[in-house]
C-alpha cells in the first residue's frame, strides 16, 4: 500500500505562491477570493497543511491555472514544452502553435 505524501510537491506550492505574488496577491487576499483564512493558505505554500482536491482546484482556478493528467510517460514532454514558455517569457504573451515554420519555409494555409 502506498504511503500518503505529506504535502504538495514543493514545486506546485512555489507556482503557487509565485502566481499569487504575480498578481500582487496577499495571502489574506487569495484567502478572501478563495474562503479561506490566511493561516490556511500559509499552511498550504509551506507545506504544513495537504488542501482537499476541491480546495486545490479552487487555488489554481482562481491563479488562473489548471491541473492536468498527464501519462507518465508523457510528463517530461510537457514539462519541457512548458519549462520553455517560461524561458521565452511567453507565459503572459500570445499563445503561439507549437510548430513555426523555419525561415523560407512556406506554411500551408
Amino acid at each position: 500500500m502506498q504511503t500518503r505524501t505529506k504535502a504538495l510537491p514543493a514545486a506546485m506550492r512555489q507556482v503557487l505562491t509565485d502566481a499569487r505574488r504575480q498578481r500582487g496577491w496577499s495571502q489574506a487576499e487569495l484567502g478572501q477570493r478563495v474562503g479561506l483564512p490566511q493561516m490556511h493558505i500559509s499552511a498550504i505554500e509551506t507545506g504544513k497543511v495537504i488542501p482537499r482536491y476541491d480546495t486545490l482546484l479552487e487555488l489554481v482556478r482562481v491563479l488562473d491555472y489548471d491541473l492536468l493528467l498527464v501519462p507518465r510517460d508523457l510528463v517530461p514532454v510537457v514539462q519541457s514544452l512548458t519549462r520553455e514558455q517560461h524561458i521565452k517569457g511567453q507565459d503572459e504573451a500570445e499563445e503561439r502553435p507549437l510548430y513555426m515554420p523555419d525561415e523560407g519555409e512556406e506554411r500551408s494555409s
